[in-house]
């Protein structure tokens, strides 16, 4: 009786731990089929992510080589003129979309590339319409090594200061100054060959064979007439031009052009051949927040219908001194003098006075205004408002 009590009770004892251990063996195993299936959760989310990221990494790849292959770009300016002509009565009072600008370049590879610029001027073009679209700029440029580089195809002429950079968020003034504008005369390009050589730390030099202006009774022999903007152009006679540009002094630049044409006007028939020197020097020095340009530009033309109009000699130049208070705020000062009938005994000079503030509303966005005076052959008057902006 004693024995099959205690044989009773262990029984029991083991059933009960039995059941209790065949509980926690079928929680523990609930436990691990979880943790499997979060295992398996987090492997799918994590094959997920990585798809993501390769095809994120993907298009940024092909994003980033897209832009470091082709580029695009523009600027453009807004201007109001507000200026009284006391001597003719022919006030000029009028808003213009002067010039609308799209840059595109592309890079082939580390060595070559290619740019262009593409202008709308007076916003309406055609017929009857007062603006022009003009390509000023269309050309394949190459290093051949570290210091030469040579374009071939359409460009601005390494001439004067604002010629090759005439941005508006770049230069003082609503309308770019008359002595760069009518004597050198900006903008001004042409088709041909390039070659800048950088002979030492700021010292370069710049030599183009291009086409040439093309001059006769019927433009006056006036020199911003002659631009044939290389629209079927007169190729009769190429023109010849060198720069030598010095900027190794921090804050200081030096340039100097020559230009020759043996005859500006293409071997017209019955006039005389005009043979035709530039010679442009400008400087440019700024300290701190000062800065001081200075310019001078001249033509010497050898022919007889030339200088029977008094235009065997033009020339100008030009002194503008600013200063930029701050990041947004600039004032400046202009002095012009110019005359396109040099050769004239009569007093044919223009002098231009130029005082006005600049405000950057961002470093490519720039708000303009500036008083104006004319004297000497002309006499007006009057403001200049302007908006322009780079991209």
């Amino acid at each position: 009786m004693k024995k099959t009590l205690i044989a009773a009770t262990l029984l029991s004892l083991f059933a009960s731990h039995y059941a209790t251990a065949s509980d926690e063996t079928t929680e523990l195993r609930q436990i691990i089929e979880q943790q499997q299936k979060v295992l398996k959760d987090l492997e799918k989310r994590l094959e997920q992510t990585e798809q993501r990221v390769e095809t994120t990494a993907d298009v940024v790849e092909a994003t980033a080589s897209s832009k470091s292959a082709t580029t695009i770009g523009g600027y453009g300016e807004l201007h109001y003129n507000n200026i009284t002509d006391n001597k003719t009565g022919k006030d000029k009072k009028e808003f213009d979309f002067h010039r609308f600008v799209l840059f595109v370049g592309h890079e082939f590879n580390s060595t070559t590339r290619f740019f262009s610029e593409l202008e709308v001027e007076h916003s309406l073009a055609g017929e009857g319409k007062k603006g022009e679209v003009e390509l000023e700029q269309a050309y394949i440029e190459h290093d051949f090594n570290e210091m030469l580089t040579g374009k071939a195809g359409l460009f601005l002429m390494p001439v004067g200061i604002i010629n090759e950079t005439h941005e508006p968020n770049t230069f003082y003034g609503v309308e770019r100054n008359p002595v760069e504008k009518d004597i050198i005369p900006a903008t001004w390009w042409e088709g041909g060959l390039t070659l800048n050589v950088k002979a030492a730390p700021g010292l370069a030099f710049d030599t183009a064979v291009t086409s040439g202006l093309y001059l006769d009774q019927s433009s006056g022999y006036k020199i911003r007439n002659g631009r044939q903007k290389v629209s079927e152009a007169k190729g009769e006679d190429l023109a010849y031009t060198g720069r030598v540009k010095y900027t190794a002094v921090p804050g200081l630049e030096l340039a100097a052009t020559v230009q020759y044409q043996s005859d500006l006007t293409q071997g017209e028939a019955g006039v005389d051949t005009a043979s035709a020197t530039l010679v442009t020097a400008h400087a440019i020095y700024s300290i701190e927040n000062f800065t001081v340009k200075a310019l001078f530009a001249q033509w010497d033309i050898d022919g007889q219908e030339a200088e029977a109009l008094g235009r065997d000699k033009q020339n100008g130049f030009y002194i503008e001194p600013a200063y930029r208070i701050n990041d947004q705020f600039g004032v400046f000062a202009r002095y012009n003098e110019w005359d396109n009938n040099a050769g004239d005994s009569a007093d044919t000079k223009k002098k231009q006075t130029n005082v006005g503030v600049n405000y950057w509303l961002h470093e490519n966005v720039v708000f303009k205004a500036d008083f104006e005076k004319i004297s000497g052959a002309a006499d007006s008057d009057g403001f200049n408002l302007g908006v322009g902006y780079q991209f």
